[in-house]
Order: C-alpha cells, then sequence, then structure tokens
C-alpha cells in the first residue's frame, strides 16, 4: 500500500487537516499540513475550514484544538500520548491551592489539561509567559505546572510573588550544564539557544531563552551558522530545513518518548476509523476557553 497517497486520499476525502508538533519525527512533520508549536497549531487549524484535526502531539495540545474548534471532530492518534508534565498537575489541586491563595491570579502553561485550563485565569506560552504575568494587575502568581518556566518568568517580571507547581518536562529537566558544555567545548562558535522549560542553570548558558517558533526566527535572522539547540531534539530536523545553509547540535538525550508514540500508519489508521476522537464535556470547554481567550488578547511573545 502507498501509505502517503492513502493518507492523502482519505485526508481530502474527509476534508481533514494533519497537524505535527515541532517534537513530532521527522516522518510525520512530512505527512502534516502545519508544523508549529502547541498553541499555534491550534489557532491555525481553527481558521481553516476543515472538518476534522488530526494533531500528532500529545492529549493536552489535542485538548487546546478542540477548545478552539468545538464544531469540528479531534483526533489524537495515539491515545496513548499522554503529556508527562501536564499529567503532574490536576483540577483539585488547583482549586486547593486557590483556595490558600485566594488574592493570587492562577496563570496555566498551555502544557496542562482542560480540566485544569478550566481553573485558571489566564493560560500563556512559553513564548508570551513573561508578556502574559507582567500583564495582570496581581501581585501574587500561581504558575503551573511548569516550575522551570515558572522559575525564569519569575526573574524577569519583579515585582511579583510566585508560587510554582513543582512540575516539570522529564525531557528538558534531564538536561545538565555540564551536558551543555560538552557539546558547546566542541563547537565554540555556536549559538546555545535554550528552551525555558529548562532548568535555571542551563537558561543561564543561553544566547538565547526562547520557544520552539522563536528559535525558528531567531536562526533565520541570526548572522552566526552554528547552533546548539537545547530542546527535545527533533526540533533540529525543522530547523534544518528552513536554514539549509546552517548546522544545527542537539543534545544527547533529548527525545521525548510520549512525542514518539504516533506513526504514519496511526494516522491512516485514525482517518479510516475516525478514532480515537477527542471529547470534552461542553461546559468544562467553555470555562477552558476563556484563559485561552485572555491570553491571546495580550498577544505573542517571542
Amino acid at each position: 500500500m502507498d501509505l502517503r497517497g492513502e493518507i492523502a486520499r482519505l485526508k481530502a476525502e474527509q476534508r481533514a487537516v494533519i497537524l505535527a508538533h515541532n517534537y513530532q519525527p521527522p516522518e510525520i512533520q512530512e505527512l502534516a499540513d502545519f508544523v508549529g508549536d502547541s498553541l499555534g497549531l491550534s489557532v491555525q487549524a481553527a481558521a481553516t475550514n476543515a472538518d476534522i484535526i488530526i494533531f500528532c502531539g500529545v492529549d493536552f495540545m489535542a485538548e487546546s484544538a478542540k477548545i478552539l474548534s468545538p464544531g469540528k471532530k479531534v483526533f489524537l492518534p495515539a491515545s496513548s500520548a499522554k503529556c508527562p508534565m501536564a499529567a503532574m498537575c490536576d483540577a483539585p489541586g488547583v482549586r486547593k491551592l486557590k483556595k490558600k491563595h485566594p488574592q493570587a491570579a492562577v496563570v496555566a502553561y498551555v502544557n496542562t489539561s482542560a480540566a485544569v485550563k478550566a481553573e485558571s485565569d489566564i493560560c500563556c506560552t512559553s513564548s508570551n509567559a513573561i508578556k502574559v504575568v507582567a500583564s495582570l494587575p496581581q501581585e501574587e502568581i500561581v504558575f503551573l505546572p511548569d516550575c522551570n518556566l515558572g522559575d525564569y518568568v519569575s526573574r524577569n517580571v519583579p515585582g511579583k510573588r510566585f508560587i510554582l507547581w513543582p512540575g516539570f518536562c522529564p525531557t528538558h529537566e534531564n538536561v545538565t550544564r555540564e551536558a551543555v558544555e560538552r557539546v558547546r567545548s566542541e563547537h565554540p562558535q555556536a549559538k546555545v539557544l535554550v528552551h525555558p522549560e529548562c532548568r535555571p542553570e542551563v537558561v543561564q548558558m543561553a544566547d538565547k531563552v526562547s520557544s520552539t517558533e522563536g528559535m525558528m526566527k531567531y536562526a533565520a535572522a541570526s548572522d552566526g551558522r552554528e547552533f546548539i539547540i537545547v530542546t527535545e531534539c527533533d526540533m533540529s530536523y525543522r530547523l534544518r530545513l528552513a536554514n539549509p545553509g546552517k548546522t544545527f547540535y542537539t543534545i544527547p538525550g533529548t527525545t521525548c518518548p510520549t512525542m514518539k508514540k504516533i506513526r504514519p500508519q496511526d494516522i491512516l489508521a485514525c482517518l479510516e476509523g475516525q478514532v480515537p476522537e477527542v471529547s470534552l464535556d461542553e461546559s468544562m470547554m467553555e470555562r477552558a476557553r476563556l484563559p485561552l481567550e485572555r491570553m491571546m488578547a495580550v498577544g505573542r511573545g517571542d
């Protein structure tokens, strides 16, 4: 069977759009209509006339797509693709924290479940987190679920008191200062681009701290020819495609196993059987949409 051809045929027949996160393996990125960060993809999909969204990423991403496109069918080709960081934060725990800090604004990173977003005041991405927090009148901020991103924001928004949820991305948390130093010693001319989900001591090594889309912009605009990419390793695939005259190095051990669960045959099976579909409670979706809309009103960051 011509897998690519069959996927293209069914996609056109069913008015489907395929989204792939930057951390998906190359063979998935190549099948996608859009490749990018999680929220950007959901916004792009909402703007299309597609009836079906196939999100190649992890669970919270597909949920966000459903929240922003409630009239479309949304599918996650591998139901086991559950983000470990999002799983570290739950709605009951957030409600308890809100009772303890009633004057605080609750800021939820988009890497959270729909249920957690529904308990939050506003969402943020890694690119606009500083901008979002700075826009809030409250002096006290409950930031969840990523304590590393929260630490980075706290260092850049003085005058606020932060209560950080103790969550983290295992892939970024596993990156050590020593690992980055080893790669940098091998490529001393390379610019170091670090995702703010990394540990504080790794973030401090960066020439540029940036979201994945920010890395794309920085690499394209930079006069530099070599870059060390301190995030999930397959981000380098898209960077290389977009910058053929430049070289990108990754840090060993930065593969996210959850992001590799979706295979091309899973996309085909999804189109053939229209499962597994993302289903969310209507009331929860309405509550979760509001903090996303508030964030989008603030605007993107880098």
